[in-house]
């Protein structure tokens, strides 16, 4: 492996995962990276450890820089089990003088490993530790997505360390984002917003704005996942402002499940309705498109319309599956509405309007619904709702104009 250095003395020691495909119920088809980092400085501090099935290969990096056991310092910046799953073992061969997290990390590090005999250095909001040449400042960044999390800036070159946060589930040899195609990764930056850190919007919000205010000269922010930001850092700050702010374009979500095709039918003449007020529109059957590439979607869309046929006076399974999993994220100033087919009870569209509600989604319809298959009356009904849909959408956009 070439040495990757962010800075001089500054480098990169992470991991490759080319093969994981899920990470608890995230589609991740590009798989992920395991980053870590270390400085050589008067004092040698590494940064986050791995995923304990990647430990060998964050010991190979390291061991091509410098003897692992030189090692000083070791920065939790975050306890979850992809970061830290090799802890146990790392400390064991490098033996830190200092082992650093925030208090909730602390608590966090106990809970996981029980080892109470760790040299735990605990850091709080504005608290700087100097390794010599560098200065490291820290920021608690609480929910982001776990109690613990927190931010390591470097002040003299500018990097931030920002775990979580600005990362995407993207495996590549390029370690930067101006060596990868820009669209590919804030795409994976989208989706991994979506899917993690959604549900923290006001947080995040609140977050920028307190880096903001601290005038922190960010050169390069480097998460834990994916490519590190040196040339589109204000970009992916700028999309996480939109993101936190429930901003979306003017665009609607079409998603259904059918067992019969009546439902499918409804959908599409919806949808059709739509496109003739010219909103763009995207038709989605649950049964081909993952729950977590579609709440991607669901990011920078207007309108979230859902469809869903009775089955036992409830919803069909993928339909009731993927509501909980959206509800879990809390999207943001979204408009919905709801329609299904039913062959003799017909709860399901009274179900979506309580979750969609549930959700804070403002609903613009009642709702259709139809007896078994709908015929060319009832599906020009379900044109012109899409018609009234295009319409709320696009005064809604005028309106924030």
């Amino acid at each position: 492996m070439n040495n990757t250095e962010l800075a001089k003395g500054i480098h990169w020691v992470g991991a490759v995962d080319w093969d994981v495909r899920d990470f608890h119920g995230y589609s991740t088809l590009r798989g992920t990276t395991y980053n870590a980092f270390l400085i050589v400085d008067e004092k040698v501090t590494l940064f986050d450890t791995v995923k304990r099935s990647h430990l060998d290969d964050l010991i190979r990096h390291v061991s091509a820089i410098i003897d692992p056991k030189k090692i000083d310092y070791l920065v939790v910046n975050h306890v979850e089990m992809d970061h830290s799953g090799s802890l146990p073992e790392i400390m064991e061969l490098i033996q830190p003088e200092k082992l650093i997290c925030s208090p909730m990390g602390h608590k966090a590090i106990l809970d996981h490993f029980h080892r109470e005999d760790w040299p735990f250095e605990i850091v709080k909001s504005g608290t700087e530790i100097s390794l010599g040449k560098r200065t490291i400042q820290f920021l608690e960044t609480r929910m982001l997505h776990w109690p613990d999390s927190m931010f390591s800036y470097i002040k003299e070159d500018g990097i931030l360390f920002s775990s979580d946060a600005f990362g995407q589930h993207y495996a590549t040899s390029e370690r930067f984002d101006d060596e990868v195609p820009l669209p590919e990764v804030m795409q994976e930056s989208a989706k991994y917003y979506a899917n993690i850190l959604y549900l923290f919007s006001p947080l995040v919000k609140k977050l920028l704005k307190s880096v903001s205010e601290m005038n922190l000269d960010i050169k390069m922010i480097a998460p834990d996942h994916g490519v590190i930001w040196r040339t589109h850092h204000k970009e992916i700050f700028e999309a996480y402002e939109k993101w936190s702010a429930g901003e979306s374009s003017d665009k609607a979500l079409v998603i259904y499940e059918t067992m019969w095709q009546s439902t499918a039918k409804m959908a599409k003449a919806i949808a059709a309705g739509l496109e003739e007020e010219g909103i763009s529109t995207e038709l989605i059957n649950l049964k081909f498109h993952h729950r977590s590439d579609i709440l991607t979607k669901v990011l920078n869309a207007k309108a979230v319309i859902v469809g869903s046929p009775t089955l036992n006076n409830g919803l069909l399974p993928e339909m009731a599956g993927f509501l909980m999993y959206m509800r879990g994220l809390k999207p943001l100033n979204k408009i919905g509405a709801s329609f299904g087919s039913f062959g003799w009870s017909g709860e399901s569209v009274k179900l979506l309007n309580t979750a969609l509600e549930e959700m804070k989604i403002e609903l613009v319809e009642e709702g259709m619904k139809h007896k078994y298959v709908p015929n060319a009356e009832v599906l020009q009904e379900c044109n012109t709702m899409g018609h009234r849909i295009g319409e709320t959408i696009k005064a809604a956009s005028t309106k924030a104009l």
